[in-house]
């Protein structure tokens, strides 16, 4: 760990006579990500600093044990000796978390979908409800939710419904939500009082820049229809809906919610380029052999990963046996406890992978 810190730092160093160079400081996309590098670098360093003078202090205090004829002085070394070890300690479990390679799509946008499974018009009831949880989670976050497309249940809620999550770690904190989510509840059509249990599956996926992924424009199929549901007479007298169709993979993006066709076609870009990236990512993630994958993140969405149950009031993570009390809480956007056990989990998952190696 020593090694690896030493060259972390040897490198945060490097970065800072870098930033201060005349041709650094004119190149503004180099000078960014320069300037990203160091502080991440530089939360690291900061923790390494304390390090290496706890280790100064603890040698010290030995010193003073093993040559000091004074009792009294001894036992104040021995006393400073103990709070620097566990000091020592703390600072090491901080630096391992530190050094876990971060995911590099962490920091990115998502599109997000919600879609109905199992369960009719209660499924898409609690789409709906679901919808709603994460736009009050993305306020808490202060980030940008937009609703792209949508396709609306016959007793309300949605049976699918596409958004775009814009703002700081967005794709850090939502891709733990990808996978099969399952209430428990008796449903507002239910005349016999019973409990029905319904599904809707969750996808998140990392928003893809223009130069991550190219796509020929000579692959897509352009079509243009007249927009239904919510929106006002324009929307519907005009053909500003875009239906985008990727002919070599096959996969169809729609999108109707902006005013204007322009503004749909460059929405409907913007999911078909991260539903290619994932595709991508999926096929890489595959092709690692040798190492465990790392579960928590993975969003498997075959996989039930949380059920909500209204009788009792409760809310179970199924991937880290994590269960609250709090169901109103928690449907009115507060999964920070979910969110911080998931990442404590993955990360420990990580550690292992990387020990494994």
């Amino acid at each position: 760990m020593i090694d690896k810190l030493k060259e972390i730092k040897k490198r945060y160093l490097d970065v800072e006579r870098s930033l201060s160079k005349p041709e650094t400081v004119s190149n503004m996309k180099l000078y960014a990500s320069l300037n990203k590098e160091y502080k991440d670098l530089g939360k690291i360093v900061y923790e390494y600093n304390n390090y290496l003078l706890v280790l100064v202090g603890i040698k010290e205090a030995k010193e003073i044990i093993s040559s000091e004829k004074d009792e009294e002085f001894r036992g104040i070394a021995k006393g400073e000796l103990e709070t620097l070890q566990q000091k020592q300690k703390k600072i090491e479990k901080k630096l391992k978390t530190l050094l876990i390679p971060k995911d590099p799509s962490d920091e990115k946008n998502v599109i997000f979908e919600i879609r109905a499974g199992a369960g009719g018009d209660e499924a898409a009831i609690f789409a709906g409800d679901l919808l709603r949880m994460y736009q009050l989670y993305s306020e808490k976050n202060k980030w940008s939710f937009n609703v792209l497309n949508y396709n609306e249940g016959s007793s309300g809620g949605y049976k699918e419904i596409i958004c775009s999550v814009e703002g700081k770690d967005v794709y850090g904190k939502l891709k733990f939500e990808a996978g099969t989510h399952r209430v428990q509840r008796v449903p507002e059509t239910e005349t016999q009082g019973r409990v029905h249990t319904s599904a809707a599956t969750i996808a998140v996926l990392p928003e893809a820049e223009e130069v991550e992924l190219k796509i020929n424009p000579s692959e897509i199929r352009k079509d243009t229809y007249r927009a239904s549901g919510a929106g006002g007479q324009h929307v519907n007298k005009t053909e500003s809906a875009v239906r985008l169709t990727h002919v070599p993979s096959g996969v169809v993006v729609e999108c109707q919610d902006g005013r204007s066709q322009h503004a749909n076609y460059d929405k409907a870009l913007k999911v078909l380029r991260s539903r290619l990236y994932d595709i991508e990512l999926q096929k890489q993630e595959k092709e690692i052999a040798g190492k465990r994958k790392v579960m928590i993140g993975s969003g498997d969405r075959s996989d039930k990963i949380r059920t909500y149950n209204y009788p009792q009031g409760r809310v179970t993570d199924h991937r880290i046996n994590h269960t609250v009390y709090n169901l109103p809480e928690v449907t009115s956007g507060d999964l920070f406890s979910f969110t911080e056990n998931l990442r404590i989990a993955e990360n420990a998952e990580r550690m292992k992978v990387g020990g494994d190696g």
